[in-house]
């Protein structure tokens, strides 16, 4: 029995936005071909950068948010197919930040991302539970309430 191919490790950092209600922060993503799905911000580690630098840079440029991510609050290493379509395992560090307003700033937003996050919402956790569409991580409720009950 042979193994599949090895997939390329695309490390990526995750991060679980909270506004002051506590409401977390999903984008949808229209993927030609897929269900429609919600995610937190967060991407992919340019080559070289840390977890931390990425969920940095990452909160800014699809948020709008400056904020320090604080620690990793989780980690997950799902295969799964990019947006773009390249099957790939991942390593996606979670880092929950904590904002003081629910306005957020699309316009660092990448091409890819402007034509595919179709829309932005902040949740509550009672919607995230109910929600019609698949929502990533499908753990996200456990991951915010591990974290406000340490």
């Amino acid at each position: 029995m042979s193994a599949g191919p090895v997939l390329r490790l695309r490390r990526a950092a995750r991060l679980i936005v909270l506004d002051a209600h506590g409401r977390a922060l999903m984008f949808r993503y229209d993927v030609p071909g897929r269900p429609p799905f919600w995610v937190t911000a967060g991407g992919e580690c340019e080559p070289g950068e840390s977890f931390e630098d990425a969920a940095r840079r990452e909160l800014f440029e699809e948020t709008g948010f400056t904020a320090d991510p604080g620690p990793q609050i989780a980690q997950m290493t799902p295969e799964f197919i990019t947006v773009q379509g390249e099957p790939v395992q991942a390593d996606e560090r979670f880092f929950l930040v904590r904002v003081a307003e629910a306005r957020i700033d699309t316009s660092r937003h990448t091409a890819t991302e402007q034509a595919m996050m179709t829309q932005h919402r902040w949740f509550t956790r009672e919607e995230l539970a109910h929600w019609p569409e698949a929502v990533f991580p499908a753990n996200i409720i456990a991951m915010i309430e591990q974290e406000q009950h340490p």
